[in-house]
């Protein structure tokens, strides 16, 4: 690890270099590419230098320790050096953790799928319950949601809803979200008061920019229809909804929700070109070994991930086996707690099968 904290720090140093040279403030492409490798890389140098600086007190501590008679002072050195190792071990953790492979979707913006599952009327009211809880906890971070696509069901709930939200680190936050989430509680078409369970899908996409997925506009279908509300009655009077095929996956993706054909279309192309890079990921994800796609949990869409028991008022992750019993707050986008618990628990993963890699080698 040391030695790659060295070339680190070397890099490090000629970036810094690099951005006071002229050639590169006159070229802003690259002199915005050097700066944000060299902003990535400052975290880790700080925590290199805090590391080297606490290692050399250690050292000093330790030969106050061994030489001299004032048993005093000897003490003294001796509770530094026990503060200083417990501080140079949480160091060495953090150094660890700012050293594991990024994911190169973290700053992105994503397109959030949400879809009723099992239950009928009541996963589609609890499809625009979650909508609702992800666009107020995007409010608190001050991202920006744009709705691309929604299809309701008969009682004010989403058989389907597509939003592109929009922030720093979006991705990073939100991309342990995908998988079932379920819900139990009474529906407001239960006479009995009985409880019942049902589902709703999330599935969080990277924004594909348009150099990432290239689409041949000959692989591509176009049906253009009138656009239909709550019920299935019109909504327009002109055939404005686009439904987009794309041919050579099957993909197929719809939108009505702008009076504009043409807005339509671009919110379904772009919906479409984040399917098409989703799909490219899982196919390269495919060709990787059982073992290695095992080691940090896959976080697929087809596992239950968490249950919101309305009696108890509790909400369980069943990955990480945390239980909150807050609901009402969560339901109003107070996910932060859940959300720092799973980025720690996956970045501990991801620690562990690095030193059991580190160890085998």
């Amino acid at each position: 690890m040391f030695e790659r904290l060295e070339e680190v720090e070397h890099r490090y140093e000629t970036l810094s270099h690099l951005l006071g040279q002229p050639e590169i403030i006159h070229n802003q492409i690259e002199f915005q590419r050097i700066a944000k490798e060299y902003a990535e890389l400052g975290r880790v140098v700080d925590l290199y230098r805090r590391l080297k600086k606490l290692e050399e007190e250690i050292r000093e501590n330790r030969l106050l320790m061994e030489s001299g008679e004032d048993e005093e002072l000897k003490r003294l050195a001796k509770e530094e050096v026990t503060q200083l190792l417990e501080e140079k071990g949480k160091v060495e953790r953090d150094l660890r953790t700012a050293l594991l492979p990024k994911d190169p979707n973290d700053e992105k913006n994503i397109l959030l799928e949400i879809r009723a599952g099992t239950g009928g009327e009541e996963a589609g009211l609890f499809a625009a319950d979650l909508f609702r809880m992800y666009a107020k906890y995007a409010e608190k971070q001050n991202w920006k949601v744009e709705i691309l696509n929604r299809h309701y069901t008969g009682v004010g709930g989403f058989k389907e809803i597509i939003a592109l939200i929009e922030g720093k680190g979006v991705y990073s936050r939100l991309k342990y979200e995908s998988g079932v989430h379920r819900v139990q509680r009474v529906p407001i078409t239960e006479s009995q008061g009985r409880i019942h369970t049902s589902t709703v899908t999330v599935a969080i996409l990277p924004e594909a920019e348009e150099v990432e997925v290239e689409i041949d506009p000959n692989d591509l279908r176009i049906d253009i229809f009138r656009s239909s509300g709550p019920g299935g009655q019109s909504v327009n009077t002109t055939d404005s909804a686009v439904r987009i095929t794309h041919l050579p996956t099957g993909i197929v993706v719809s939108c009505q929700d702008e009076k504009s054909q043409h807005k339509n279309k671009a919110k379904a192309l772009k919906i479409l070109r984040a399917r098409l890079l989703e799909k490219a990921r899982q196919e390269k994800e495919k060709e990787i070994s059982e073992k290695r796609r095992n080691q940090v949990g896959t976080g697929e869409r087809s596992e239950r991930i968490r249950t919101y028991n309305f009696p108890q008022g509790r909400v369980t992750d069943h990955r990480i086996g945390l239980t909150l019993y807050r609901l009402d707050e969560i339901l109003e986008g107070d996910l932060d707690e859940i959300i720092d618990s799973l980025i720690t628990y996956y970045q501990t993963e991801a620690l562990k099968n690095k030193d059991s890699s580190l160890k085998a080698e």
